[in-house]
């Protein structure tokens, strides 16, 4: 099954910084839920591990993300990772694409346009589910980057500390709260289409 998601964050933060922060996988894993950087191969190549956990159900990868693509001038870094369900038979694919495009000195926008592609035992929660999971999941990426970008207050990003802690030591991130916010996303989209034919 694949599905792609495309999203533009805007981060109150020079683009030359959002920069460097999108291309060191060190600072970036801390922001990815569930996700844990366990070797650094070379300067391009990377291993790494994801959980999730949906109800009873546990999805972990084993893999490997690789910058095929990485231009400073035009702050566009393109990153293809691949991993194998640990302990079956499924498998995941991304093509993740991000441009940074400067706002004004201190205002920037990050265009993502992710191609993700599984096989396995997550599948069977359906299209719909997966996509609207994922992109909620890609909210909280961005959320947590732009706290650590634009200094959020002490709460905030105490919290997000917290949070990235877990996820550097492997935890699955529990995707419960995500399914129930892409069921009531789903459920309210289906509201607004029905009072329009009304």
């Amino acid at each position: 099954m694949a599905i792609t998601i495309v999203e533009t964050i805007t981060i109150q933060a020079p683009a030359e910084r959002v920069w460097q922060y999108l291309t060191d996988p060190q600072q970036v894993v801390g922001c990815l839920p569930g996700a844990e950087l366990t070797q650094v191969q070379d300067e391009n190549t990377f291993l790494g591990k994801v959980k999730l956990k949906v109800g009873p159900v546990t999805v972990a990868y084993n893999g490997q993300a690789r910058f095929t693509e990485k231009a400073d001038t035009a702050r566009r870094v393109k990153i293809v990772a691949e991993g194998r369900e640990t302990g079956g038979a499924g498998s995941a694919k991304m093509t993740m694409t991000s441009e940074v495009v400067s706002l004004s000195d201190n205002s920037s926008t990050v265009r993502v346009e992710a191609v993700i592609d599984v096989v396995g035992k997550i599948i069977q929660f359906g299209r719909g589910m997966v996509e609207s999971v994922s992109r909620q999941l890609f909210r909280q990426f961005a959320d947590c980057v732009r706290s650590e970008l634009e200094g959020a207050p002490p709460a905030v990003a105490d919290a997000t500390r917290v949070a990235n802690a877990s996820a550097g030591k492997g935890e699955a991130v529990r995707v419960i709260p995500l399914v129930g916010k892409a069921a009531w996303d789903s459920i309210k989209a289906k509201v607004k289409d029905r009072s329009k034919e009304e």
